[in-house]
């Protein structure tokens, strides 16, 4: 069975590549297409597979520039010749899903969210942009809108990440999906000892620094009130940042593998300010058997169990942050590494594997048709 695999952009290991590596390992022989790739930012299993690109990828600057080509990524998806596949998946966050396939070819897709910047939070990101690119959001962000709406018809089954992406793509779509939580590898993220925090230990603020992930609440509530915290990732914000940032609070960057477990071990705990449409990052914290306090609102309400695994604060703003971090302090011994962890197992890759092949298999039914799919078994 030939399999394609597409998605939005391959420029780092995030959330979103993390699932497209686990699709590759359910399914070896696929092929992937995505409009620009940085080989150098990928992992060797993603490098195994034969990655195309479309012709964003051959404009100048792709690389770096991708998000300036967005106008143009709807035609580009739609020039991918599918014809030869037997099975496509996208995974969708940016645009992926508005590919072109035949009538009796399943197309499955696996939703991060509904484009952000195109419907939720659209007015957020018209906000931070100059005037300029203001002027021009508005006419681009009409025209990509319809034609989001139009290509969500062409999938065959929409699988979730999260209730919260369900609940989007009910509103912006008007279809259904399955809800598959997003594979996390636990068992690499536990410690040999699940203990509890060295005395003294720092605060984590773990991701990309970008607006929305509101890392600057953590910076200003640990400045604030001299709680160590670490701060591990990169992105546009991370000057501001820093400008903004105490001596309590450190910056160390992008982080591999295994300093990336390091400090998530070493960590007292997580602070997660932003809205996440589900959330990789709780889910390691909580693997290595750290609590995760987090804003109460998105997919950290499907992972974060209040009093057990961590707690929520309501508003993002320093007071509430703070506050939740005073209730951690008086309530953190009833946070038991064990338990935690053993939570955070209920997202393994294992239970995505069994439960999005589900839904793989019904597709396959369904479009394929009953003769089609057993010679494709064969």
């Amino acid at each position: 069975m030939k399999v394609a695999i597409v998605h939005y952009w391959l420029v780092g290991m995030r959330g979103g590549e993390k699932v497209v590596e686990a699709l590759c390992r359910m399914y070896p022989q696929a092929d992937v297409f995505t409009h620009v790739v940085d080989r150098t930012r990928l992992s060797r299993e993603l490098l195994a597979h034969d990655i195309r690109t479309t012709f964003i990828g051959r404009l100048p600057g792709a690389v770096r520039h991708y998000k300036k080509y967005l106008p143009l990524m709807p035609l580009a998806l739609e020039q991918l010749d599918l014809r030869g596949y037997d099975l496509v998946i996208s995974s969708e966050s940016g645009p992926a899903k508005g590919v072109l396939t035949r009538a009796d070819t399943p197309h499955v897709c696996y939703c991060h969210s509904p484009m952000r910047y195109l419907w939720d939070f659209y007015q957020d990101y018209l906000e931070e942009a100059g005037w300029f690119m203001r002027g021009m959001m508005r006419p681009w962000f009409h025209y990509l809108r319809m034609w989001d709406a139009v290509s969500a018809m062409r999938v065959d089954r929409y699988v979730a990440n999260s209730r919260t992406v369900a609940a989007r793509i009910r509103k912006h779509w008007r279809r259904d999906a399955v809800v598959v939580t997003p594979p996390v590898d636990v068992g690499a993220l536990a410690p040999a000892e699940l203990s509890r925090p060295a005395e003294g230990a720092p605060y984590l603020c773990l991701g990309q620094l970008v607006g929305y992930k509101r890392v600057d609440l953590a910076v200003r509530a640990c400045t604030a009130t001299g709680r160590p915290l670490v701060v591990a990732g990169e992105g546009e914000m991370r000057h501001a940042l820093e400008v903004e940032a105490g001596p309590t609070v450190r910056f160390v960057g992008r982080l591999d593998d295994n300093a990336m477990r390091a400090v998530y071990a070493q960590s007292r705990a997580l602070l997660f300010p932003g809205e996440e449409d589900f959330g990789m990052v709780p889910v390691e914290a909580m693997a290595s058997g750290r609590p995760v306090i987090a804003y109460g609102r998105g997919g950290a309400l499907e992972t974060v169990v209040d009093g057990e695994t961590g707690l929520f604060f309501d508003a993002q703003d320093v007071d509430a942050l703070v506050a939740a971090l005073d209730r951690f302090e008086r309530e953190e011994q009833r946070f038991d590494p064990l338990r935690i962890a053993a939570h955070a197992r209920n997202f393994s890759e294992e239970r995505f594997r069994t439960e999005f092949g589900a839904v793989v298999e019904e597709a396959l039914r369904d479009v394929a048709g009953p003769g089609r799919e057993q010679a494709l078994r064969r």
